[in-house]
């Protein structure tokens, strides 16, 4: 189980641009690395915990997800939405101090309504997880996707956290803060597009990413 191939994938979607390391990009510039780690840490642990919990529970998951899918995405995306409209405001002249870096209870829980984060875990629990493996197996895949999301999703953090010394002017920090919003607000709706008119597929999507 714990494999070449199964790092290789999970380094690969843990790195390449999605709604959790945008956000994280965002956090560096605007609060630095030190005050982004809670973040990190729980996009990471939530992470594996939604592994250890979904391939305990494989069968119990699929043959309810598409019941609770509508409710997912559209939570998620709301969230998301409502994460841009924040961002949007955050590099406003005059709003320095009052913004927060998400925390890691926030960062843990949003895994759970993130639909291209549901489409990962589904797919290294069902490619990766030996039919009918026990709670032991899913705990070792959990951990393994962990250690190798932290490293991966870190990366945008400390990016943003070098380029934060090169947007010191408040217009260029606005800029790049309604830049983000936009990114994470187009996210949110394509995600809602694509779930509207190709349904729930976890397999076949496997461009999806942190």
């Amino acid at each position: 189980m714990i494999d070449l191939p199964l790092m290789t994938y999970v380094a690969t979607m843990s790195v390449t641009p999605g709604p959790n390391n945008l956000m994280l990009a965002a956090s560096g510039v605007n609060f630095g690395f030190r005050r982004t780690l809670p973040h990190i840490l729980g996009i990471s642990i939530g992470h594996g915990l939604q592994v250890l919990l979904v391939g305990g529970a494989l069968a119990w998951v699929m043959a309810w997800l598409n019941t609770l899918r509508p409710a997912l995405v559209a939570v998620g995306c709301g969230y998301l939405l409502w994460l841009a409209w924040r961002q949007a405001h955050a590099g406003q002249p005059g709003s320095r101090g009052q913004g927060q870096p998400l925390g890691f209870i926030g960062a843990a829980l949003f895994q759970w309504v993130n639909p291209k984060g549901w489409m990962m875990v589904l797919n290294v629990a069902l490619l990766f997880l030996p039919q009918g493996a026990d709670w032991q197996a899913a705990a070792m895949l959990a951990a393994l996707c962990a250690l190798v999301n932290f490293p991966c999703i870190t990366l945008w953090a400390a990016a943003g956290d070098r380029l934060r010394h090169r947007l010191r002017e408040p217009r260029v920090l606005a800029l790049f803060n309604y830049t983000m919003a936009t990114l994470l607000a187009a996210t949110a709706l394509w995600i809602g597009v694509e779930e509207g008119l190709l349904g729930w597929l976890p397999i076949a999507s496997v461009g999806c990413s942190e």
